[in-house]
């Protein structure tokens, strides 16, 4: 998949701003995870301990791997599908359209990452640069 010189720098604040929302919300996870886990139980979630630290760790270990640029494809996959479940199963029937933005939002980001992949100043793109050279 070719991706112009503009698209490879536009992936850069995206990837970085979605790393540091995804870290700090993983890390307020973890720090009330009883709270988290009560949470997913009472959204309905199957085997809410697992779910819970799941996500957790998705969100803080994610995050910090999108600020790195490392499997950044991969991550905008998973976090597609997670918000998917959150903005159309968790917020949008529950809650509504304005506790549902941020979900949104985010889902349109993984969805961006995922075609984009990491851009400039990532490990991803020094280890597929070096994959090209080869």
């Amino acid at each position: 998949m070719e991706t112009s010189e503009a698209a490879k720098w536009a992936a850069v604040p995206l990837r970085l701003v979605m790393g540091i929302i995804f870290a700090v919300a993983g890390y307020m996870k973890l720090v009330g995870i009883a709270a988290t886990i009560e949470y997913f139980a009472k959204q309905g979630f199957p085997v809410p301990v697992a779910t819970a630290w799941f996500i957790t760790l998705l969100e803080l270990c994610g995050g910090i791997a999108l600020l790195l640029g490392l499997l950044v494809r991969y991550l905008g996959l998973i976090y597609t599908i997670e918000f998917i479940v959150a903005a159309f199963w968790v917020k949008l029937p529950t809650q509504g359209h304005a506790a549902a933005r941020l979900d949104l939002m985010l889902l349109a980001g993984a969805i961006a990452l995922y075609f984009l992949g990491a851009g400039r100043w990532s490990i991803d793109s020094v280890w597929l640069e070096k994959e090209k050279r080869q």
